[in-house]
């Protein structure tokens, strides 16, 4: 190789590592927490004949968080829910839920969302936005995401915190059952995660 050619190689080889160096630092700031679904809790609240409330919850569930500490922009938030999995402390009402009339399970096993955005707010508070999807009917969601605390398990994993509780109009979602006054129409949901750093 001549001593020309040699040196255009290197000025290019230098280009080259200045291009990916910030691309690489970029994503090496990200951390991956898979969620701890026996420290995690998705639990709902509807409005029972417009007199009291009747809570549930979902046992099973996954998700993986991205968090970029320097850029919170680049984090992101992946959150699947069995639907099967509903239970409000009642065999026969949980059956009724997982019918047709409202989740339909067998045909849309899945609730999902996957964020499109992140923004904080402010040392605790951070604005996710994302697509929801419920009896596969996928709609916008924008929810506040508190970060409650950072620390180490027994195992010395390091696990991280964070929560957020907001409404729903299911009947967006195609749950219209009992709309005539039976179960209001607004869901209340709070997600409380803890995850493990992978």
């Amino acid at each position: 190789m001549s001593k020309v050619r040699k040196q255009r190689w290197m000025v290019s080889l230098s280009v080259l590592a200045l291009l990916i160096t910030p691309l690489e630092s970029a994503f090496a700031q990200r951390v991956t927490y898979r969620v701890d679904p026996v420290h995690s809790f998705v639990i709902f609240r509807v409005k029972h004949m417009n007199t009291a409330y009747a809570y549930g919850r979902f046992n099973s569930f996954s998700g993986t968080i991205l968090v970029d500490e320097k850029n919170p922009a680049n984090s992101s938030v992946e959150f699947e829910i069995e639907a099967n999995s509903i239970d409000t402390g009642n065999s026969q009402r949980d059956d009724h839920l997982r019918s047709p009339d409202f989740f339909n399970v067998r045909q849309y096993p899945k609730i999902t969302f996957k964020s499109t955005s992140v923004r904080k707010l402010d040392a605790n508070t951070f604005e996710v936005k994302g697509d929801l999807t419920i009896r596969g009917v996928t709609r916008p969601l924008t929810v506040r995401v508190t970060y409650v605390g950072k620390g180490r398990n027994p195992r010395g994993q390091e696990i991280i915190g964070f929560e957020t509780t907001f409404t729903l109009k299911r009947s967006q979602f195609g749950v219209n059952y009992g709309l005539n006054g039976g179960l209001a129409d607004d869901v209340r949901v709070t997600i409380a995660v803890e995850a493990i750093r992978q």
